[in-house]
Order: C-alpha cells, then sequence, then structure tokens
C-alpha cells in the first residue's frame, strides 16, 4: 500500500504525455487512472451523488492547491511535495478520550471502511471546485475514541518535520506559524458530513493534496480542511487556529460559507469554479444550509465569523 515518489512522477508523466490539463474529457481521466499503479487504488462505497455535483478534472484538483508548508505559490507543492514519505503514518489520538493512541493510517481504513463523498470546496479567496473524496466520516473515529465529558472542541494539528516541509524549514521566515491548527466544535465534528479523506478519485491522496489523510468540512473555507494530520485531540477549551492567530481581523474560528459577509480583501458573494470563465453565485454554507445551519442558530454569524 505504499504510495513511492516514483509512482507519482510515473502518474504525472501519463498526464503530461496526454496533454492534461481543463479540457481533458472525463473518458480520458478514467483510462489513466485505470493505468495508475495498484497501490494507489482504494476500495470504497460510491457516493449516490444526490446533489447531482459534476467533479473537477484530476489535474485541476492535483494542480492547484494551497498548501503552505510548501510554498505559498498554488503549483509549485505539486513538484516539492514529491519525495514527500507518506507511508507509514502515525496519528496520534490524546486529550479527553477513553485511551490515547497512536494509529497508522491503513489501520484505520480497516477499521472504519472508505466511502465516497462528491463534495463542494470552497476557498475563501474566491475560487472552488468539486471533488470527489474518499474516506470515513469523523464521528466514527469519535465513537471508537470516546471523548468524555469535558471534550467540548477537537483540534487538530498537521505534520511537523521541517526535512519534509520547506516552508516549515525556514522557521521564523516561514509565511506562517508551523506546524498548521485548526479546530471544530464537538457538535460540528460529530456532524455526518465531516469527513476524513484519504484519497480521491478512487485513489490515495498525492502528497500535494494533503496526504496521507486530511480533514474535509464542506461547509466551511477550504483553511479549516487541514491537511496531513498528525495529531487529532478532543479538548476543553476553543483551540486557536492558526490564521485565526496569523490575523484575528481576518480569520474567525468557525470560518463557514457565507456570502452576505466580505472577506476584507475578497468578496464572498460570487466565486470562481476552476475551469470556467464566469463566476457563479456563493451559496450559504457552500450549498449545504439545509444540512448545517441549525448548528448555529441564533448566533450572529458577522460577530462568529
Amino acid at each position: 500500500m505504499n504510495i513511492t515518489p516514483e509512482a507519482l512522477f510515473e502518474a504525472r508523466r501519463h498526464f503530461l504525455k496526454l496533454g492534461a490539463g481543463a479540457l481533458v474529457s472525463s473518458t480520458a481521466i478514467s483510462q489513466l487512472l485505470a493505468e495508475l499503479p495498484k497501490d494507489l487504488s482504494l476500495s470504497y462505497t460510491p457516493d449516490t451523488n444526490p446533489l447531482k455535483l459534476t467533479s473537477n478534472t484530476f489535474e485541476q484538483i492535483t494542480n492547484y492547491v494551497n498548501f503552505y508548508e510548501f510554498s505559498t505559490d498554488k503549483e509549485a507543492p505539486v513538484k516539492l511535495s514529491q519525495k514527500m514519505k507518506t507511508s507509514p503514518w502515525n496519528v496520534g489520538f490524546f486529550g479527553e478520550i477513553k485511551t490515547e493512541q497512536m494509529l497508522e493510517v491503513d489501520d484505520l481504513i480497516a477499521k472504519f471502511g472508505l466511502e465516497e463523498r462528491i463534495y463542494r470546496f470552497r476557498c475563501v479567496e474566491g475560487w472552488s471546485m468539486v471533488v470527489p473524496w474518499i474516506g470515513f466520516p469523523l464521528y466514527k473515529l469519535l465513537d471508537y475514541l470516546e471523548p468524555n465529558s469535558k471534550a467540548k472542541y477537537v483540534k487538530f494539528t498537521t505534520r511537523h518535520d521541517p526535512s519534509m516541509f520547506p516552508d516549515q524549514a525556514k522557521g521564523i521566515f516561514s509565511s506562517i506559524k508551523h506546524p498548521y491548527v485548526e479546530g471544530l466544535r464537538m457538535d460540528e465534528a460529530r456532524h455526518p458530513l465531516t469527513f476524513i479523506a484519504v484519497g480521491m478519485y478512487g485513489k490515495r491522496l498525492l502528497p500535494q493534496n494533503g496526504a496521507p489523510i486530511r480533514l474535509v468540512v464542506p461547509w466551511k473555507y477550504g483553511f479549516k480542511s487541514i491537511k496531513s494530520l498528525d495529531l487529532i485531540e478532543c479538548v476543553q477549551s476553543e483551540p486557536l487556529n492558526t490564521w485565526q492567530e496569523q490575523n484575528p481581523k481576518e480569520y474567525g474560528f468557525y470560518a463557514n460559507v457565507n456570502p452576505a459577509v466580505d472577506h476584507p480583501r475578497w468578496t464572498q458573494a460570487k466565486e470562481r469554479l476552476l475551469g470556467k470563465l464566469i463566476k457563479q453565485a456563493t451559496l450559504s454554507f457552500n450549498g449545504y444550509d439545509k444540512e448545517v445551519a441549525h448548528l448555529y442558530a441564533g448566533m450572529d454569524l458577522r460577530k462568529f465569523f
């Protein structure tokens, strides 16, 4: 089940030989994915796709990313991440839970099984995409960990390894403070839409997309969906997330997609779906209003942004 740098390099070469880009047909992508090394494939239950969402291309999703541990450039992580060692990868589970422990990603997959979730993804910078993630709901993991009554939040921390992540190696000159930290209220974490992803398009996550394991919260701006998880802790107090610490006037704890509340530098009323020229209207809670709006009943969403 290892993801070797050679395999990833060969996969990318296949795309380049096809001249892949925004205009690659779905047929070509399916053929290409079938040719990828077998050890990248995952067994999962397909999404019924009730919202009839059309996924972006594999090439778009894997070549336009924010991964500051590598670079602030959207495309540089593709090249910079190819030497990343993603297996074996242990994740630590600590805090207010029944038994603190470490588990390897493959053990998590075996324990909880895999399913597909085709979700909208909305970046606070004003671009969006649709991603066919593969993983398992976070509540299954929390049920297994058995948080106690003191656990009010879940804190997530990315892997801190300056030998692997170039920006972390810059120390005080890094673009942001490392390691990257995010958090959810316990009821947000236990919501059925909140997902732990280990793959996309039926294959293991590529390094630039947060391999080998990451969080996906589809109704929040993308920066909440922390990549390359190292620690998951159930805690008593609201965690200070990385961007909130970086600039509290621009980033709050909740980061729910809200077209009525603009970011100081980017309008949130509209978004550009990758591969499209014309912007489209942004939906409240990224289109998941019916499922999650009740979590924030009575809250002033301009104050709790």
